[in-house]
């Protein structure tokens, strides 16, 4: 799976641009805020529906612009492309297309193309809020598990039903224990799958891992959001009284974390901010590997920056990795000869130079 093509109309400082990307390696240089992390910021948004660099639509559309729109044709295999599309304007609305035909489900969008994003904020992975590392768990175990989706929106609305009466008191004590019934057993179907997957994802983290630093002792494990020796029920029933004075629901999966230590100490406080990047980007590509056992195509990887904080060992060391994914991938820096080394001469690299919003492919960075 590669993005063939890709137009992008609207976005930031960008301008109208359709660009023909390997479908390996694409090296994309200029100085700061020329505009190259805007372009790995459309692919995201093709994908994702969203920015990841704003929460907010309004600084992602042109100043001048109502909407911003990317187009993109995804190769599937040799004969077999797929046809994605994205709008958003000012007011919120968003137009999604697959394939000619008009969706409503941004899930949909990023189940037809897979992403992952290195970028300088990747630390947060490590250092964040839980709800970071439940939203990397996730990710991974919608792409590996067809089931989990459907699991996941039965336990949105029975957490929703339940946080309503928790503050208002509204329900009857019939339909309070059918959605604390509910909400268990979608929670107990979530576990199992988060479960399943951490199994699998452990070993191909720490192989990557081992490749880019040696970390004696890191230890990554996954708790659930719940005691792991009574059941939800049991908990749920236990800490009713609590729950009410709180307004909300505090056990459950909605709690689940990954523990990231060494030596039983928090990984982001011991780690440098060098190190901390190498963990998030062996965590990436350990999640790449299981779409690609999983899925027919690869996902396709946007790497902001990727020189930064690392010197010329990691570096090398990192790009091999990119490489051994046989996927394609989207790289940022400022400087194109730091990355003119460390590709085979068999991998197909492009280069891009960006400059105060055009972007024009250059020749190969080898020749």
């Amino acid at each position: 799976m590669s993005l063939s093509r890709i137009s992008v109309t609207g976005v930031r400082n960008l301008q109208p641009v359709t660009l023909n990307p390997s479908p390996r390696i694409n090296i994309l240089h200029g100085d700061n805020g020329s505009g190259k992390t805007s372009l790995l910021e459309a692919i995201h948004l093709l994908g994702m529906a969203r920015s990841f660099r704003s929460t907010r639509l309004n600084p992602v559309i042109s100043h001048e612009q109502t909407s911003c729109t990317v187009f993109g044709q995804v190769r599937l295999t040799d004969e077999q492309f797929s046809a994605l599309g994205i709008s958003r304007d000012r007011s919120g609305e968003v137009r999604i297309r697959i394939n000619g035909q008009n969706v409503k489900s941004a899930a949909e969008l990023a189940d037809a193309l897979p992403l992952q994003l290195i970028n300088p904020d990747s630390f947060r992975l490590l250092e964040g809020a839980p709800k970071l590392r439940r939203q990397f768990l996730d990710w991974g175990v919608f792409h590996v598990e067809p089931r989990f989706l459907q699991a996941w929106q039965r336990l949105q609305q029975a957490l929703r039903q339940r946080n309503s009466w928790l503050r208002h008191g509204t329900l009857d004590g019939a339909s309070q224990a059918a959605w604390s019934r509910e909400l268990s057993s979608a929670s107990d179907e979530i576990d199992e799958y988060r479960r399943a997957y951490i199994q699998l994802l452990k070993p191909v983290f720490e192989g990557t891992l081992a490749s880019l630093l040696d970390l004696e002792g890191f230890q990554l494990s996954y708790y659930r959001g719940w005691d792991k020796d009574r059941t939800l029920e049991e908990v749920l029933t236990a800490s009713i009284e609590r729950d009410k004075l709180m307004g909300h629901t505090q056990a459950g999966p909605q709690r689940a974390d990954l523990r990231l230590r060494i030596a039983n100490h928090n990984a982001a406080e011991t780690l440098s901010r060098g190190q901390q990047k190498l963990v998030v980007c062996a965590l990436r590509i350990a999640q790449g590997h299981l779409v690609s056992a999983a899925k027919r195509g690869q996902c396709i990887y946007l790497v902001d920056d990727l020189p930064s904080e690392l010197d010329d060992q990691h570096r090398l060391a990192l790009c091999r990795l990119l490489e051994q994914l046989n996927c394609q991938v989207f790289i940022t820096c400022v400087d194109s000869n730091v990355l003119r080394e460390g590709w085979r001469d068999d991998t197909p690299v492009s280069l891009f130079h960006v400059e105060h919003g055009a972007i024009a492919q250059v020749h190969d960075p080898r020749e």
